[in-house]
């Protein structure tokens, strides 16, 4: 996993806000080395064991309704850089022309085998492929639609100087996301306004504290969450961050 020279980022990058976790990132090349040689072994050696689950899930998305076996909307990755995800479709086909781009509880749009995916985060195994082609990581900041991206405050953008990460810490702590977004006048508006500046909290901690091991241990934290288990959020450092980037916005 490269990390580029600072005259080779993105314009919008070359902040002072980015700067910092960038010289952070700098003094652990050899760490992401080793992580990115442990995505590529990993996510191949699951591909291959997992490969009946595969087809079986294949099979029931197609029969439970027509369309795509996979939901491949554009995401955005390290550097900017844009791809197409793969998830396995939960929901009707063409479910982002009728709707927002977030899903909320009990959404209608969700077909009935995609609930049962969903529940058990099954949607979310095929960006093993994603992860073996190097567009993402296991362990990173969840894969944003550019729309979102657009609205990043300087400091977010920092979150782009590494593959989008199939898990992460603010996956664990939001795994019920569109409960907290349940009852929104506006969707799209209070994700951005509320989660996000939440989410990535965590997103810019987990940076500024990159070790692989840590990643490791967050892959362990999110199997146990998908089984049950609470975290509990840093609701302090939320709200300080938070109020941070509204100074920031305030005084810009």
């Amino acid at each position: 996993m490269r990390i580029r020279e600072w005259d080779e980022l993105p314009p919008e990058m070359q902040t002072e806000e980015v700067r910092y976790y960038y010289n952070i990132l700098c003094k652990k090349r050899f760490s992401l080395a080793v992580k990115r040689f442990f995505d590529i072994f990993v996510s191949a050696v699951m591909l291959v064991l997992i490969s009946p689950l595969f087809f079986v899930l294949a099979i029931a998305i197609k029969l439970d309704s027509p369309g795509p076996v996979f939901y491949r909307q554009e995401r955005v990755t390290a550097y900017g850089k844009r791809f197409r995800i793969h998830k396995f479709r939960t929901m009707v086909n063409g479910a982002d022309k009728n709707g927002g781009l977030i899903t909320a509880q009990n959404d209608s749009r969700v077909t009935k085998i995609g609930s049962l995916i969903r529940k058990c985060r099954l949607d979310e195994i095929s960006q093993l492929i994603d992860v073996f082609l190097g567009n993402m990581t296991f362990v990173g900041t969840r894969p944003e639609v550019a729309k979102y991206v657009d609205r990043y405050a300087p400091v977010m953008m920092a979150t782009l100087l590494l593959p989008a990460g199939v898990t992460s810490e603010a996956s664990i702590f939001y795994k019920d996301e569109a409960k907290l977004l349940d009852g929104a006048e506006n969707i799209d508006d209070a994700y951005i306004e509320k989660i996000l500046p939440e989410k990535m909290y965590y997103n810019l901690k987990s940076i500024e504290n990159f070790n692989f091991w840590r990643d490791i241990a967050t892959m362990f934290k999110t199997v146990f969450a998908v089984l049950g288990k609470k975290y509990e959020a840093d609701t302090v450092g939320e709200k300080r961050f938070v109020n941070q980037l509204k100074e920031k916005k305030e005084a810009d």
